[in-house]
């Protein structure tokens, strides 16, 4: 597989960024990265980071800009037309890798993946859905930020396309798709909830198992959970706060006094998996599902292991075929539509 990685996206590139690249080639051997960014200043990196043997062996698409955290969303397609993140989108459009990742900014990926890399026909909106950690295992947020508004079906599709990936690169076999709501009553919520319940529940494109309150989804209330952008994005931010807030506590206690020190030499090996599979980094990002080619967003604050971790994942998406397996799945849709109408 061929990945276009942004050099220059994020809070902490090029350094962590080609860093996470190198060891995400060591470790599968085979993924071939294509860097874009300005070369000059990706070879100073990385002859600072001592990985200069291992950069220069990949290519470089030559680029002089960067779209930066405070850049407008649309600049991608205007200003910043040459931009690392601009290049890269319009070299996997045209077919010269299998996929491309950034840790950049999050406006601006989703207008340039909709815009130059386009939507798959028939799907409404693209989606954010990064994989989160729960009590045992994971679970797929759908939306986190691509769509503050939303229609009823658009969140349908989103279910369907989350189901695809979780299946296909996740390893679930049957994913259950909740509706993030504030009950789990089928009655419960606005007018968006009450509507895209129907729509969920009438498909048979997904395994929708109702509402599912926000208590619930840290524990084990549905392998995907599906809501607008807005809402997803407010969940996202407040569950990574809440598990660092958690982590932060408990490291105080456990560095409080001689005795509690003692005790967490004792249980160390143990508080570090508790940390890790609390971790949101621990799966690197989130792909950007409805294009016509695997997009994926990096954390943006992702040091070198992020970066690896996300790049594994791009690469498994890439391998999955989940493209071609939406646009089937939009097929038998229309379809089972089409047949009820003649039922009718």
């Amino acid at each position: 597989m061929r990945i276009i990685v942004d050099a220059f996206g994020g809070d902490n590139a090029p350094e962590e960024i080609l860093k996470g690249c190198v060891e995400a080639v060591a470790e599968t051997g085979g993924l071939e990265i294509i860097l874009a960014g300005n070369k000059a200043k990706i070879m100073t990196a990385a002859k600072a980071c001592e990985i200069a043997e291992a950069v220069e062996k990949m290519e470089i698409l030559d680029c002089p800009d960067v779209i930066t955290m405070e850049d407008e969303p649309m600049s991608v397609l205007k200003e910043k037309k040459e931009s690392s993140m601009a290049v890269g989108l319009r070299a996997v459009a045209e077919g010269k890798a299998d996929a491309f990742a950034s840790a950049g900014n999050s406006g601006a990926l989703t207008v340039g993946t909709t815009m130059i890399v386009k939507r798959i026909r028939g799907i409404k909106r693209v989606t954010f859905a990064p994989v989160m950690p729960k009590y045992d295992g994971f679970f797929m947020l759908a939306d986190v930020g691509a769509n503050v508004d939303a229609r009823p079906n658009m969140l349908l599709q989103f279910a369907m396309m989350a189901s695809i990936y979780m299946r296909e690169v996740m390893g679930i076999e049957n994913p259950r798709v909740g509706l993030a709501n504030i009950g789990t009553e089928a009655h419960k919520g606005d007018e968006l909830r009450i509507e895209a319940y129907k729509l969920l529940s009438e498909s048979a494109a997904v395994n929708f198992i109702g509402n599912v309150e926000p208590r619930d989804m840290p524990y084990d209330g549905a392998d995907i959970i599906v809501t607008d952008g807005f809402t997803g994005n407010i969940m996202l931010k407040l569950f990574e706060g809440v598990a660092g807030a958690l982590m932060d506590k408990i490291k105080g206690v456990l560095t409080n006094g001689v005795k509690n020190k003692i005790a967490a030499a004792m249980v160390y090996g143990d508080m570090k998996k508790l940390k890790k599979s609390v971790d949101y980094n621990e799966y690197g990002g989130a792909p950007i599902m409805g294009a016509t080619k695997p997009v994926f967003k990096i954390h943006g604050s992702a040091k070198a292991s992020t970066v690896k971790s996300a790049l594994l994942l791009t690469d498994a998406y890439a391998k999955s075929g989940i493209t071609e397996k939406i646009t089937e799945s939009l097929a038998s849709e229309k379809s089972a539509e089409a047949l009820e109408e003649e039922e009718k």
